[in-house]
């Protein structure tokens, strides 16, 4: 169709030196941001006009709902605290981070899961503190 015209290039991402230009591989070889229409080098391959393609609805997986946020709130309410919860603010409060960290990853079983629940535990606390 627009053999000629080439697209404007997409906003660039990468080093900051170059505008136009990215490394690629293990040469250091720069590397174009459009394909040059021919069959052979670093660009090769058939110029294509990007599309803009609207967001898919798998991207707002995990996204808090108003909803959900609202439920689980009132579940905390009428629930209150798991034990190991409650041990953790416990260990919190007397100032050991670390021994609450560890209480919390063997209960949930990941490190990143424990600093996310030490986190939110701590939070808790400083509600508490303020009222």
């Amino acid at each position: 169709k627009n053999a000629g015209a080439l697209p404007p290039s997409p906003p660039h991402s990468g080093c900051s030196t170059m505008s136009t230009v990215r490394l690629t591989g293990f040469t250091g070889h720069p590397k174009g941001e459009r394909k040059t229409g021919l069959a052979v080098g670093m660009d090769k391959g058939h110029v294509l006009t990007s599309r803009d393609l609207k967001p898919k609805p798998s991207y707002r997986k995990g996204k808090l709902n108003k909803r959900v946020a609202f439920v689980r709130e009132i579940v905390r309410e009428v629930a209150g605290y798991a034990p190991y919860e409650k041990r953790t603010m416990e260990l919190l409060k007397v100032g050991k981070e670390k021994r609450a960290l560890k209480v919390l990853k063997n209960k949930l079983g990941t490190h990143k899961r424990a600093k996310a629940k030490r986190e939110e535990m701590s939070g808790v606390l400083r509600a508490q503190r303020t009222k």
